[in-house]
């Protein structure tokens, strides 16, 4: 896989050059905010990274390798001397690792110390990435933590490390060997009194920019509209191990696709696309003119869908809704030779930002994400959201440290009457495997996007890679329907 740079510095109440970067790390009185500025690149491939996804087998942990789209990165360094790193942000998963094959040589710092060989993560593909649980010194901007928990992997197919800020109890070694949690990256700056309470907020902008921010302990009020609402996280069996919230109905426009519902979602920065059950991203599909290939596992839609004001709107535990417009759903997809397939009608054929989740979990990953200004509250078990200002600037920021204890997040409203998901529910997402029963691609390969330009007099986007010997994607699904996806 090709991978692309993207940078992410690191800041206490930032100050900004003109290209983003962070000139140097400071604090303002006794505000205690942690912040990240997140640098974003875009890639060709916004689906291959998705099925890479770990999740231990045990079904308790998950956590991403690989970004398609987008990839949300920060330079820190482990050892003594440092040792340069480029780590992948990830609210879907609580370890930091690092692949040891070019990343991090544990026999170079002198600062290093060994703790076990308890670190070990499967993948959903049969691949894994095995190595040691260590400490070592951790810094980034002017912040260091000595003698700071991670993982290394000797045996891995990660290029890149990862930095998990989920729970606590979603770390490898408590299910892997049912130890106790570690003081992972939130929890420490807490105990070190850099933040003063284990929350944090992101803003991740819009589809085209190429910044976001994520702040410890603070929240900034320039980057989000309205109020921000708060929802209870949802228990997964007896305790808080991912951010589960309930959604309750979803929007298309002014029309109603679904309400009343107490359906169990994952907010997950890892996950580069949504993922809804196959009801629901039928209905959405058929509302803005998508199509969903069977064949080649795709979500297509026209690019000029891109210019469109409409939107689809998620609706959680009232009054909180997040609105997201079709123009961040609406992603290049290329072939491998770097052809932009087309429709039989001419136009440009796009990926589109929503995916049906087959037996797997319900995922609002970055396509949902973007939209929304989500804080993070692990001390209180809550997530409060607001609709995304893409407007914002660093020169307005507002930041606000969020104190300790309940209702202490600013401007919050919290939900009078909170749904709850169903436990069965979420016990059986938990078991189901990443890969959200689809086989995901990486690419359109060269033959299907020969396909794509050239048609075959069908209606519908073909996908077959010799001739017209088979059907439409509109007669491989259900003979009738191109939207329909069928339950794996």
């Amino acid at each position: 896989m090709r991978w692309h740079t993207i940078s992410v510095t690191i800041l206490c109440l930032l100050q900004w050059k003109s290209n983003g970067e962070l000139t140097r790390l400071r604090r303002e009185g006794d505000t205690r905010v942690v912040q990240l500025s997140l640098q974003r690149s875009k890639v060709q491939d916004p689906v291959a990274r998705d099925r890479q996804r770990i999740r231990r087998r045990s079904g308790t942990m998950q956590a991403e390798l690989d970004n398609l789209r987008t990839l949300y990165f920060f330079n820190a360094s482990l050892g003594n001397p440092p040792q340069e790193l480029r780590l992948h942000l990830d609210t879907g998963s609580s370890d930091l690792w690092v692949n040891t094959a070019g990343t991090y040589t544990a026999n170079l710092s002198s600062t290093y110390e060994y703790i076990n060989s308890h670190f070990n993560i499967s993948y959903v593909d049969g691949s894994s990435a095995q190595g040691d649980y260590a400490t070592d010194s951790f810094r980034f901007g002017d912040i260091g933590i000595d003698d700071f928990q991670f993982g290394i992997g000797y045996k891995s197919s990660s290029q890149q490390g990862i930095l998990g800020i989920g729970y606590p109890e979603n770390e490898v070694q408590v299910a892997r060997s049912g130890e106790r949690p570690y003081e992972n990256l939130p929890t420490r700056l807490l105990a070190d009194k850099h933040i003063g309470t284990n929350a944090y907020s992101i803003w991740l902008d819009d589809i085209n920019s190429t910044t976001g921010s994520l702040l410890f302990g603070g929240v900034d009020s320039s980057q989000y509209r309205g109020n921000l609402v708060t929802v209870p996280v949802q228990k997964v069996g007896s305790s808080y191990r991912e951010f589960f919230i309930t959604m309750t109905g979803l929007d298309a426009g002014s029309k109603s696709i679904a309400n009343d519902m107490a359906l169990a979602v994952l907010l997950d920065t890892g996950s580069s696309l949504t993922y809804l059950p196959n009801d629901l991203a039928t209905s959405v599909y058929q509302a803005v003119n998508a199509t969903w290939f069977e064949r080649s596992q795709l979500a297509i839609i026209p690019c000029d869908k891109a210019l469109s004001d409409d939107t689809i709107t998620f609706h959680f535990s009232k009054p909180a809704s997040i609105s997201v417009q079709l123009r961040e759903l609406v992603l290049p997809v290329v072939s491998a030779n770097g052809r932009s397939p087309k429709l039989n009608d001419g136009r440009k054929a796009c990926l589109f930002g929503i995916f049906p989740s087959g037996k797997g979990a319900r995922v609002l990953g970055d396509t949902f994400l973007r939209s929304a200004y989500v804080v993070y509250d692990i001390a209180n078990n809550e997530v409060s959201l607001a609709q995304s200002n893409f407007d914002a600037k660093p020169s307005g920021s507002n930041v606000v440290e969020i104190g300790a204890g309940k209702n202490q997040l600013p401007d919050a409203t919290v939900a009078p009457t909170p749904v709850a998901a169903k436990s069965a529910q979420l016990l059986s997402l938990i078991d189901a495997p990443t890969r959200h029963g689809l086989a995901l691609r990486k690419q359109i390969p060269d033959a299907q996007a020969g396909a794509l330009i050239d048609g075959c007099q069908e209606p519908t986007i073909k996908v077959q890679a010799r001739g017209c010997q088979h059907p439409s994607v509109k007669g491989a699904l259900d003979g009738k329907d191109g939207n329909h996806v069928r339950d794996k």
